[in-house]
């Protein structure tokens, strides 16, 4: 008991609308319910841990983590509540004290356990329908300020139970027993294999279909995190669950979990950075901004990218570089920043041709390739083109040779680069030419299931506006406003 207030678990219970006695009394259902009948909880004992400070035992931070996910509709983790973990985790003064949840830097038990703890959390909403974007973001200097020394440090070692070089005498990491087994090598490439499959799916059709599967895989492999394995088999698995947590946030992102995929890009940093990957953590965290440039926070995804830089600057290609560089650029533009912008695409011009002869990179860059290059050059420059009309040329240049390039497998790509390609040449006064690469993304949009598209169709459509008088745009804002959603809930400036 720290005798001060639980400011984060009185935050969620204001939010909750109990009263402390109803608290009290589902405490006691839901613990009977999940095999604790043994749990008593009264009016009193909830009073002290809102107002004391006072952590109570488990298993009752599970059970009001379980009640407070689904009452407000979106994942409440333990520490969410302000409560830190206990075990054999807990003995790591570093990984997380109960009156700092959030230290940096994790412990792997605690990264293991925080990543199953969430997707358990997030599978449970997608399963009873209770998923929901009704929580705030964290703001770009929560992220930073507390990571920026941390992504550059060591990674903390395992608490206890000494590593072996055989996964047969593999060990719990003690915080949850999972009630899986060890894994070898052969399974690991396994998991590998998926992340290729879930990629390409998620380019190809967009988030919204496969992303109760990819945060079920991850749950597994936080799960299989909980045992000791051999260090080259720990670090392979530390590198899934990185690749998944990036996809699990795309995928967030993509359908408009805004909060669900913040947590998910800051996950994936820290399974990166476990697993000895400091470019993909840096990447995790490139995602993270492209999403703040998204909803209209383009200050805070300049604070994200300088930390992705600084994160990723050591072992990083030349075009992972030249990507970071690329949404770096965006964000300028998004602020009107047009020499800052070509600035940063200028350096990510060089770092990308430099690469072009260099052994291909990780499986996590393989989608950034030349027409997604393009493709992002073609948005900064429509993004500038907001606030300085004669950059849509350039993007309209970038977007068609994007489209040139695309396959067959990248059908969300190909959509924004039609979206792009459409909202220059109204910016650029050429309507006509507008109106054909706007009906193309429509076609294209009975094809994907992303969110996403559904914002910068509504950025789009606004442009229509100085042509009504035009009979063909006029017969476009129809089937526009037949098929988009009645309410945009993300629009530019958005806090989700």
């Amino acid at each position: 008991m720290t005798g001060e207030p639980n400011t984060r678990l009185s935050d969620l219970f204001g939010m909750a609308g109990w009263s402390k006695g109803e608290l009290a009394r589902m405490v006691n259902r839901k613990a009977a319910a999940m095999g604790h009948s043994q749990l008593a909880t009264d009016t009193s004992r909830v009073r002290r841990w809102i107002d004391m400070g006072e952590s109570p035992r488990d298993p009752v931070p599970e059970v009001l983590a379980a009640l407070f996910t689904e009452r407000l509709g979106r994942v409440v983790t333990i520490e969410d509540l302000g409560f830190g973990r206990r075990g054999r985790t807990g003995k790591r003064r570093a990984a997380g004290k109960e009156e700092n949840p959030d230290g940096l830097s994790w412990a792997p038990e605690r990264t293991a356990a925080v990543l199953t703890e969430f997707t358990g959390m997030d599978l449970m909403l997608n399963r009873r329908g209770l998923v929901s974007a009704g929580a705030a973001l964290a703001a770009g200097p929560a992220l930073t300020g507390a990571m920026n020394d941390w992504l550059r440090a060591d990674p903390a070692p395992a608490a206890d139970a000494p590593r072996t070089d055989t996964p047969l005498t593999a060990d719990s990491a003690g915080y949850d027993r999972y009630d899986t087994a060890p894994i070898g090598s052969d399974e690991v490439t396994a998991l590998e294999n998926s992340v290729d499959i879930f990629r390409k799916w998620d380019a190809q059709r967009g988030g919204g279909l496969q992303r109760k599967a990819v945060v079920g895989q991850l749950n597994e492999v936080g799960g299989l995190l909980t045992y000791r394995h051999p260090a080259h088999l720990e670090q392979r698995l530390w590198g899934v669950a990185a690749n998944l947590a990036v996809l699990a946030g795309w995928m967030s992102h993509d359908v408009g979990l805004e909060p669900t995929a913040q947590k998910y890009f800051v996950i994936a940093a820290h399974a990166a950075r476990e697993g000895g990957d400091r470019p993909r953590a840096g990447e995790a965290l490139s995602r993270a901004a492209r999403q703040m440039v998204h909803l209209g926070r383009p200050e805070e995804a300049l604070d994200l990218m300088k930390l992705a830089h600084s994160g990723a600057s050591e072992g990083a290609l030349p075009r992972t570089r030249a990507m970071l560089h690329t949404i770096e650029a965006w964000a300028y533009a998004s602020m009107g920043r047009g020499q800052a912008m070509r600035r940063s695409l200028g350096e990510a011009e060089e770092l990308f041709v430099s690469d072009r002869n260099v052994e291909e990179g990780p499986g996590w860059m393989a989608m950034f390739d030349e027409p997604d290059f393009h493709g992002m050059q073609a948005l900064a420059f429509r993004t500038l083109a907001d606030h300085d009309p004669a950059a849509a040329a350039l993007a309209q240049q970038h977007a068609k040779k994007a489209l040139g390039m695309r396959n067959d497998g990248r059908q969300r790509s190909k959509l924004f680069d039609f979206i792009s390609l459409a909202s220059a040449c109204f910016i650029a006064g050429d309507p006509e030419q507008a109106d054909t690469y706007a009906r193309r993304a429509l076609v294209a949009m009975g094809e994907t299931s992303s969110h996403r598209t559904w914002d910068r169709l509504r950025q789009m459509y606004d442009l229509t506006d100085r042509y009504v008088d035009d009979p063909a745009i006029r017969d476009l804002r129809e089937e526009l406003e037949l098929v988009m959603p009645r309410q945009v809930t993300r629009t530019k400036g958005s806090q989700a």
